[in-house]
């Protein structure tokens, strides 16, 4: 037997007491991930029942809510890509990926490009942005098919992508191979107003490998240089961070990604020189850096922490 409608004032008393809920729980106002806009354009001292009520007239079955940060937790948040590479994850998991980016106020969620639209579309209305992964893990294919899965995933929703170097070109001493691998997909990149990082896997390379791929990413028009992919034998180190610091100098990125899964660890490659974090242990570090107690780090899975960032 089906339920008897909602009458109209019976959906306005639950949209008011859910506000009113919401405002005790301590929800930021003009906070809510729905994208839409309340007859007060989000100026109302509490959390507005327009603006429920047009997220739920729109089609929303859930809302969330920024969760309000101190200033230095919330700085470290804005640096973060709130990370999801592993092969099985699943669309109830990166759904949860991107709730958690709209709450914290993560920079991006990075997941693979099957997940880009849907991501795009879970996140649209907030700050939090989407990242992708080109010629991942291993970075040994084509320079074109790079570009055109940078092309597709930017045309899906991406606004930053993450790309592997030609390990072995840069191995090998090619080095204007790997500069050409690194400029076609800053073409795609700039094409579609995406922003570039380079993923290098230092754990692979020498010092001199990893200078010489830095100044590669300089020379190729690349935004960021990054460490690692956290698919390899070895995640970031702050020794590495502040070796590609040197060599790219003030105006390029510096990412660390690999295995950072507290607050002390994204403070270290920090102090490094590294100006985004990617990790899939955000809301634990960002958590810590909001002065909460933390849970038990997450165990390691293989040297980088098999692919979790």
């Amino acid at each position: 037997m089906s339920q008897p409608a909602t009458s109209s004032r019976e959906f306005e008393q639950l949209i008011e007491r859910i506000a009113r809920e919401l405002l005790a729980a301590g929800a930021k106002p003009g906070s809510l991930s729905t994208g839409a806009l309340c007859s007060c354009h989000g100026c109302c001292p509490t959390v507005c029942p327009d603006t429920l009520r047009c997220g739920f007239e729109a089609g929303a079955d859930r809302i969330g809510i920024e969760k309000k940060l101190p200033p230095g937790a919330a700085h470290l948040a804005a640096q973060i890509d709130h990370t999801l590479l592993k092969p099985d994850a699943t669309y109830a998991q990166v759904d949860e990926l991107c709730e958690e980016a709209a709450q914290f106020g993560f920079a991006t969620v990075c997941v693979n490009p099957l997940f880009v639209r849907r991501s795009a579309r879970r996140l649209s209305g907030t700050r939090s942005r989407v990242c992708t992964v080109v010629g991942f893990p291993l970075g040994a294919t084509f320079a074109d098919v790079k570009a055109a899965e940078a092309r597709r995933a930017i045309g899906d929703g991406a606004t930053e992508v993450d790309m592997v170097v030609a390990i072995g070109a840069l191995k090998s001493g090619d080095d204007a191979a790997v500069t050409r691998d690194i400029a076609l997909v800053a073409d795609a990149c700039r094409e579609g107003g995406a922003i570039l990082k380079v993923i290098l896997e230092c754990c692979l390379l020498t010092d001199d490998e990893k200078a010489r791929g830095a100044r590669a990413c300089v020379t190729g028009g690349a935004d960021f240089v990054k460490t690692s992919t956290g698919f390899s034998t070895g995640g970031a180190t702050a020794a590495d961070v502040a070796l590609l610091r040197r060599v790219v100098g003030p105006a390029m990125g510096v990412k660390a990604a690999g295995g950072i899964r507290d607050l002390a660890a994204a403070q270290a490659m920090q102090r490094a020189g590294a100006d985004r974090i990617g990790a899939s242990a955000s809301v634990r570090i960002v958590r810590e850096a909001a002065g909460e107690k933390p849970a038990a780090a997450p165990a390691a899975k293989g040297a980088a922490g098999g692919g979790y960032s």
